[in-house]
Order: C-alpha cells, then structure tokens, then sequence
C-alpha cells in the first residue's frame, strides 16, 4: 500500500506539471505582451521541474527513493582533519536544509582539540538516498591549517559513508550474535546523559560491525537508533554479498589519505572544487561548503548512465 500510494502521488504531480503547461500554452497563443514576463517566468519555473523529473529517473535503484543515514569519519591529518570532518557535516546540513530534507544527529564523536572525529545523520525525505549516494568516499581539503602557528598550507581528509535506512527490512538477526555495551556519554545532552551510562554500542560479532549512539537521553532510544544503523550496515553487505561485488552499493573500501579522493576541496593557493570521477568543477568554493552540491550530484548521477548536460 506504501509503494502504491507513492506511485499515485507521482501519477498526480505529473498530472499537475502536464495542467500548468496547457495553461501556459493557451495563454501564450492569445497573444497578449502584457503577459510575456509573467510566461517567460513560469516557462523557466516548469523547465526546472522538467530538469529535476528527468534527474530522479536516474534514482531507479531498489533504496534511493528513501531516507538515508550519512556517517562522516576524520582521516589521515589529525585536528586538521577532525575540523574538516566538522565542516562537511555542516556542509550536508546546510544542502539538506535548502532541499527541505529532514534531519537528525544520531551520533556524534567530537574531536580532542576541534571538530569531530566522527558523526553520524540522519537524512529523511523522498530520494535522500539516491541524491547523497554519490556522496560516498574520501573527501580531500587544502588550506592553510588554522590550527598551524607558521601558517603552512595542510592537506586534510575526511571519509563520507552513505546507507540506505532500512527500517521496515526484516533481517533475521540473532540476539546471540550481538554484543551490546553501554557507557556514559562524553556530549551534550543533560545530566541524565553525563551521570548514567545512556550511550549504546551493539557489535554485530561474526562480522565485527560497530553501530553507536550517544546523543539521545534514554538507553532504550540511543539503542533504537544504534540497531537502525547496525541494520543498515548488515543490508549493506548482504546484499553486495548476493550480488557478488561490494561496488553495487558502497563502492570498494577507500582508505582517507593520499590518492584515494573522489573530490577535492581547494581554498589555498587557489579557489576550486574538482569531482576527479566526472571532473565536475566549480570555482566557488565556499558556495559549495555552504551546502551547493547539486551540480557534482548531478553530474555523477548522470556519468553513471553514460549521459551529459
């Protein structure tokens, strides 16, 4: 019933998009100047609809209609990398915020001295998995380090996972294959979260995956939010196992340092973010960092089917 009334609500807004075109039409074919700028107007806003509607086919896969979970991990670079890895999650809120996704912070590990060491999101909304599925990878950032008294230029790294939520997966997971210990929270949260071990962390034992939460009040939520990811990360492996090839859905496992990137991030001695999978650029670097992502989506999406705009 899910799937049919996703369906229907499709079939509807094509309805719509397919009515507001008519109209145009005939308005246009009356003739009239006074109505030019408000048509030439609507004829952009119903071009940029098309542009999007004929994105979103390319988010056929069997999850990327769904929400998302996004985990960001400091690499190779110390503080450097612990702020970079802070800047990217700033940069995903701020793109999911202007594309109206939800979100919320399932997990979050904050660095020594600045940033984080690691993070994990929650991204809820209609394709937020097929629009940040091409997010996943090293990220690579170059700028004069902050944190470097003699001010010398640093290379930072940050490593992006992308997992589709699989709540309403049945995954026949056996209890007796969980190891699941809680600790007392080291973040923001109240005293509740500061005096009594609400933090959880459930390890999958044959596999060795790790899931964790910390930043709810309640054991019984961060242990809701912890098993979420832990299936997710079980989805994710069983079904690159069925396929025969991890690549389908995660892409082989990168390390976060040198020559593994998929898109790097200059601010010194230049302005310049480079894709090195589709060699999409754009010269604004700090519009990109504010959350202008859609261009190097695009463009992967579009790569992966052999396609150009």
């Amino acid at each position: 019933m899910k799937g049919v009334s996703a369906l229907r609500e499709q079939v509807e807004s094509w309805r719509k998009l397919e009515q507001r075109i008519s109209e145009s039409r005939e308005l246009a074919e009356l003739g009239d100047e006074s109505l030019r700028a408000e048509l030439e107007t609507e004829a952009e806003a119903v071009e940029r609809e098309v542009d999007q509607r004929e994105l979103r086919t390319l988010l056929s896969g069997q999850h990327d209609g769904g929400n998302a979970l996004l985990s960001i991990n400091a690499g190779a670079g110390g503080t450097d990398s612990q702020d970079w890895a802070a800047m990217l999650q700033r940069m995903y809120l701020r793109w999911a915020e202007e594309e109206g996704y939800k979100t919320e912070i399932i997990d979050s590990t904050a660095g020594e001295e600045a940033g984080i060491k690691s993070v994990t999101i929650e991204v809820s909304g209609p394709y937020a998995y097929g629009y940040l599925r091409p997010e996943k990878g090293v990220h690579r950032l170059v700028r004069l380090s902050p944190f470097d008294s003699a001010r010398r230029r640093h290379t930072s790294f940050a490593q992006v996972e992308v997992l589709p939520q699989v709540e309403d997966v049945d995954l026949d997971i056996n209890p007796n294959d969980l190891r699941i210990d809680t600790f007392r929270s080291g973040g923001a949260g109240g005293q509740n979260v500061q005096k009594n071990d609400t933090a959880v962390r459930i390890t999958h034992i044959p596999t060795g995956i790790v899931a964790s939460c910390q930043n709810e009040r309640s054991q019984a939520q961060n242990r809701e939010n912890a098993m979420r990811v832990l299936k997710a990360r079980l989805l994710e492996v069983l079904e690159a196992e069925q396929a025969k090839e991890l690549a389908q859905l995660r892409g082989e496992y990168q390390k976060a340092e040198w020559g593994s990137q998929i898109r790097s991030y200059v601010l010194h001695p230049y302005q310049l973010v480079k894709d090195h999978r589709t060699e999409y650029e754009e010269g604004n670097s700090q519009a990109v960092l504010d959350g202008r992502l859609n261009g190097f989506i695009e463009a992967y999406l579009r790569s992966q089917v052999g396609e150009k705009k």
